[in-house]
């Protein structure tokens, strides 16, 4: 049976013992689901992140020594850190789980729940709310891709109809004439390769999917093969 992938947990606490706990919870029921990096102060944190990661999620204490996990916190969202974060803290504070809350933090855990079943519990469904947002935001900017995409191909396409339109014609008359000299081959390359804009620009039109694909750096091209 196929193992599940391992799950990447940096865990933020300058307490040994609990960080010791924390693996023994994670990893009784699982040993290869769960992979914990422990750092015990904000700086090791935030050097971890840049030096260990990716992580998939983090275990963040509030109490800590020099910066507190609220202003580690903010200082990962300053550098951009999206990775979901559970504060863990010994007090049933409302105000600070509401300061928590207000800085995108997924949860908030008591630490004394962090030691029992319901810590991998509560990652697992973080992990799964975060896939969940992940594939919503995907959807989102492929809907509104595909948007721009059409508006554009049907103002390119009404340019391109009278010129194409005409050219057409003009390739038609002028096969009559040379009908059976040099000069056919060549026309029939014009007229085919005519064929094939009006083709895939009516495929651009009819596009229901994001079907762009690598080009070159961080430009895209359309896949309109068959």
């Amino acid at each position: 049976m196929e193992q599940p992938p391992s799950i990447r947990v940096l865990l933020v606490d300058d307490n040994r013992d609990f960080a010791t706990l924390v693996q023994v919870y994670l990893r009784r029921d699982e040993p290869q689901r769960f992979a914990v990096v422990w750092k015990g102060d904000g700086p090791s944190a935030l050097s971890a992140i840049g030096s260990e990661g990716p992580f998939d999620v983090i275990l963040m204490d509030y109490f800590l020594p020099g910066q507190n996990g609220l202003e580690i916190t903010r200082a990962l969202r300053d550098q951009g850190v999206a990775v979901p974060i559970i504060f863990l803290t010994v007090n049933k504070d409302f105000d600070l789980a509401v300061q928590v809350l207000k800085l995108g933090v997924a949860d908030y855990l008591l630490k004394e729940d962090a030691t029992t079943r319901v810590l991998p519990g509560t990652i697992l469904k973080v992990l799964e709310q975060r896939r969940l947002v992940d594939q919503h935001t995907a959807l989102e900017v492929t809907k509104n891709r595909l948007e721009a995409i059409q508006e554009v191909v049907v103002h390119v396409a009404a340019d391109l109809r009278d010129p194409l339109n005409c050219m057409r014609v003009r390739v038609d008359e002028l096969m009559a004439v040379h009908r059976k000299d040099h000069l056919t081959s060549y026309l029939v390359i014009i007229r085919d390769n005519i064929l094939r804009i009006e083709k895939k620009m009516a495929q651009l039109k009819e596009l229901k999917s994001d079907r762009t694909v690598p080009y070159i750096r961080d430009i895209r091209m359309f896949d309109l093969s068959e």
